[in-house]
């Protein structure tokens, strides 16, 4: 799978001119007030933006079927764009109007709902079915209370294995809790032909992200209006233990860089790795390692009543402010957000923006990435994240310093400065 849950990190510098170009409420002029509701689309076409890879298999054919069938003499117009450099086209795709509805990273829709360059659907949440959207999916999909996308699918990282290596330990069931799984890498670092018994860089941050989230506690909050970093809370270094005790047991696995250097699914692929955390598109391809060698298990919690938190990324559905087919695009929404078009995103394995619709999840990695979906959380919804994640990234940069020794609360600290300063800066 192509898909990435994290697009261009320099969202919010791109996105600083759209304000000037934001709506003032224009309406779509579709027909007159004799006009049918069935005809009010009739010539009017809605240009919508997909990326490779999102829109799950049948899912674009149902969507487009429905609404047109709803609204006779509509046309709904999918362009599938690429994640690579797609920043500087959503910029100017907003500010000319020439896009309708777009899909969103999870973690870019505050940079361009603060730009202005997103419609405000605060209103109109109830009639897109919002109310029994997952509050922790909807967060991201909204900037200082107010609504500006619509969540529409997310994953998250899962404990994948080797099923052999397993097998040869004489590993049999899944572990519960975080002991279980000391006690399971502890038994495959005896086993014989095991390199690793799991692959986990130093930098690895979304799973250290998840594990502070999981303590309850946040990687940055606002305080007195402006942001501090938690790197130096009690919940951020508890967060810290667990994951340099799963980091201690990857052999091979360098402190000072992070999961795509190398590609972590290359190095699984060589069949000597015990299990590695991983999204279900970091798995190796099938030529090079067979897709019935590898299973899954959600990443176990200290009780075995609930996983370990993670890190949940994935994509929102907005409109452009500058649409001029406003009126069209939400009841667009609400055919591509129904029940039956969010259960094809749950069938082809991601995760639906309603609970509800879960029991509707196939295959093996995204049910297992479901059960601890409701202990997720995202990055902060400030439009200056972005910068958080610019090189040089100082959460990996702290991972890195405290694995090698440094002191935890006087690297915590240094770190937090600078994590307060990239969210705390004007653009």
């Amino acid at each position: 799978m192509k898909r990435q849950l994290i697009a261009a990190v320099g969202v919010a510098a791109m996105v600083v001119g759209l304000a000037a170009c934001s709506s003032d409420g224009k309406k779509d002029d579709s027909g007159s007030s004799s006009s049918s509701a069935a005809d009010k689309y009739k010539g009017k076409t809605l240009k919508v933006w997909t990326m490779s890879g999102s829109a799950p298999k049948g899912w674009t054919d149902s969507v487009k079927s429905e609404f047109e069938t709803t609204y006779p003499g509509s046309k709904v117009d999918f362009q599938t764009q690429e994640w690579t450099d797609i920043g500087p086209k959503i910029t100017a795709a907003l500010s000319e109007g020439s896009v309708d509805v777009l899909e969103l990273g999870n973690t870019q829709t505050s940079g361009y709902a603060a730009s202005g360059g997103l419609l405000d659907i605060t209103k109109d949440k109830s009639a897109l079915g919002g109310d029994a959207w997952a509050a922790n999916q909807n967060e991201a999909a909204m900037l200082d209370g107010k609504q500006y996308a619509a969540p529409w699918w997310v994953s998250n990282r899962v404990v994948a294995y080797n099923k052999d290596l397993w097998a040869k330990a004489g590993l049999t069931a899944a572990p519960k809790t975080l002991d279980e799984f000391y006690a399971d890498l502890d038994t495959l670092k005896k086993t014989q032909g095991v390199t690793d018994p799991i692959y986990l860089p130093g930098q690895e941050w979304y799973t250290y992200f998840g594990f502070l989230v999981g303590e309850g506690g946040k990687i940055a909050k606002q305080e007195g209006g402006k942001w501090v970093g938690g790197l130096e809370s009690p919940e951020a270094q508890r967060a810290f233990e667990t994951y340099k005790k799963l980091q201690s047991y990857s052999v091979t696995g360098p402190k000072d860089k992070d999961e795509a250097t190398p590609q972590q699914k290359d190095v699984f692929a060589k069949g000597d790795i015990g299990t590695m955390i991983a999204l279900g598109w970091e798995l190796p391809d099938e030529k090079a390692m067979a897709k019935d060698k590898i299973g899954f298990f959600p990443i176990p919690g200290k009780t075995a009543d609930k996983p370990s938190g993670v890190f949940i990324g994935g994509s929102n559905l907005a409109i452009a402010s500058q649409s001029k087919n406003t009126d069209m695009a939400k009841d667009f929404l609400k055919v591509a957000l129904n029940d039956k078009n969010e259960g094809l995103v749950a069938a082809a394995g991601d995760i639906p923006n309603k609970p509800a619709l879960n029991s509707q999840i196939t295959g093996e990695f995204a049910t297992a990435a479901q059960v601890a979906t409701a202990v997720g959380g995202t990055t902060p919804i400030t439009p200056n994240w972005a910068s958080v994640e610019n090189v040089p990234n100082p959460i990996k940069d702290f991972l890195t310093a405290v694995l090698q020794g440094a002191d935890y609360q006087s690297t915590a600290k240094k770190y937090d400065d600078e994590i307060a300063k990239r969210l705390n800066q004007k653009n």
